[in-house]
């Protein structure tokens, strides 16, 4: 179940099948690192041994992973001073920051083939009907990782950040100042975070705290607005909502994990078709309601 959404609209149709997008991410398979490489990145099955794709539902569901060697800056940073010392005392001279930053290289390929390997994933979904590539990234740049890379298979994607014509800081802060504005169907909780847009330095930052308490309307007061907000949508899933309409924190309440409860499954892959299942279904109920709260698509 995916903990964040980095929402991406299709600005054309995404028209492959899942077998057809399977055979254009080959040629981008992960390999593990070599020797001496200081990072692999690549396609990997989301799930079980095999299929890069694992489609359900019309749904596409992909995986990247990243493999790093890891050498620990303070082990780096200690053989670095044995060998410039060694070597300014042979050569009875200074070294220039060239001649340093050359040694700290030769250092770390050194260093490669005996490092620790550390891995993440990046999964993804395509929702062709819908027109979304819906990613679970907490920030741009892990999301834009995987898009690339995605590009690079496909050697084309239009696809854009997902825009609406009210900006999620005005809509939000709105709803904390009349609490009555709020949608029906959507709950404010607890969590919030209060910027003023002008001075990025100055943020409030609140976690379990009554958001109808004077301090917070002091602080919008003076010119403070929402840039995250904690929210429930139907008793179904709760989430946070930041400023560019990415959802972090996001989890499926009771409701929707009864369903997932109820589904009997026997082998890992029947479980995670049964979560995708389910997931995607209830992610795609979201989204036009999601839009519509903050104005319809730009």
């Amino acid at each position: 179940m995916f903990k964040n959404l980095a929402l991406y609209r299709f600005t054309e149709p995404f028209t492959l099948t899942s077998v057809e997008l399977e055979t254009k991410l080959k040629d981008l398979h992960f390999r593990p690192c070599g020797s001496h490489d200081g990072f692999s990145i690549g396609w990997t099955p989301p799930v079980g041994k095999e299929e890069l794709i694992h489609a359900c539902n019309g749904f596409m569901m992909l995986c990247l992973k990243r493999e790093e060697k890891v050498i620990p800056a303070s082990v780096v940073n200690e053989m670095l001073q044995e060998k410039i010392t060694v070597i300014e005392e042979s050569e009875a001279r200074k070294l220039t920051r060239k001649e340093r930053t050359a040694v700290k290289d030769e250092l770390i390929f050194e260093l490669l083939p005996r490092a620790f390997t550390h891995s993440k994933k990046t999964h993804a979904y395509i929702d062709p009907k819908g027109g979304w590539i819906i990613i679970d990234a907490a920030s741009a740049t892990k999301a834009d990782d995987l898009l690339s890379h995605l590009r690079k298979c496909l050697g084309s994607l239009a696809v854009t950040p997902i825009n609406t014509k009210d900006k999620p800081v005005i809509t939000m802060t709105r709803w904390l100042v009349n609490i009555a504005s709020v949608p029906t169907d959507l709950m404010v909780n607890y969590d919030c975070e209060l910027r003023a847009l002008e001075d990025s330095i100055s943020i409030v930052r609140c976690k379990n705290h009554d958001l109808n308490l004077p301090e917070i309307t002091n602080h919008l007061d003076t010119g403070k607005q929402v840039t995250k907000l904690a929210v429930t949508w139907q008793d179904r899933m709760a989430f946070i909502i930041d400023e560019n309409l990415m959802i972090k924190r996001l989890k499926f309440l009771d409701l929707v994990q009864d369903q997932i409860m109820d589904i009997e499954a026997e082998t890992e892959v029947e479980r995670f078709d049964a979560d995708f299942s389910i997931m995607s279904l209830e992610i795609a109920n979201f989204l036009p309601r999601l839009i519509e709260v903050f104005g319809g698509e730009q």
